[in-house]
């Protein structure tokens, strides 16, 4: 399954309503540990076909961005029926992914 990217017209109807739980990679294309996740997130996304994974650049979704309260990045949030469940920041490896997921 491929990382979808969403911005603030979008966020709601492809995370909000998303029937899967949803995990959001909240990133910018400056950030070097934003780099570092990105493949990880990837591959997880390849792995996980019950879980949908969508990115969404802090630069260009300040909405969301501000709406999650994200001071730092990289940050992932699982989302479960529109609601935040689990939470990480910082750059992580795949284990701790796949245990947000779980």
């Amino acid at each position: 399954m491929s990382v979808l990217k969403v911005n603030n017209q979008t966020f709601e109807e492809e995370v909000l309503k998303s029937e899967k739980t949803v995990l959001v990679d909240f990133y910018a294309d400056w950030c070097g540990p934003c780099k570092m996740l990105s493949p990880i997130v990837d591959e997880v996304a390849e792995e996980k076909g019950d879980i949908k994974f969508v990115k969404v650049n802090v630069d260009e979704a300040q909405d969301v961005a501000f709406k999650y309260q994200i001071m730092s990045i990289p940050t992932l949030v699982v989302i479960q029926d529109g609601k935040e469940v689990k939470r990480s920041v910082g750059l992580i490896d795949k284990s701790e992914i796949l245990k947000m997921l779980k």
